[in-house]
């Protein structure tokens, strides 16, 4: 079983009990017992995965780093003429948080 989470500060961060009723929370947890996401799920992962600044396959929270690189997928995007890399649970996930232009998106494996 992958653990929930991981702390990535040297700072004092509040316990990862208090981060039980988060969403980030949830999902690794439901991740780890083996269930299958539903697509808002999936869409959140990816939306928070490629917002965020400090990781590329993580979601931070309060100090901690919750790790979704054992559902993530490594993409290639050309949108708007230029080419990106980007992590998601699945194309259709992608193609949401991307919005229109897409001109093609190729998984790399």
């Amino acid at each position: 079983m992958t653990s929930v989470a991981t702390k990535f500060v040297p700072w004092d961060t509040p316990s990862l009990d208090s981060l039980r009723g988060s969403m980030v929370y949830k999902i690794r947890a439901l991740i780890n017992s083996g269930a299958r996401l539903n697509r808002a799920q999936k869409n959140w992962i990816t939306n928070k995965v490629n917002s965020n600044s400090y990781f590329k396959n993580a979601v931070p929270l309060q100090g901690w780093m919750f790790h979704f690189s054992d559902v993530l997928k490594k993409f290639v995007v050309k949108q708007d003429g230029s080419c990106q890399e980007y992590y998601a649970v699945d194309k259709t996930s992608l193609r949401e948080y991307l919005g229109d232009n897409v001109e093609y998106i190729v998984e790399i494996k």
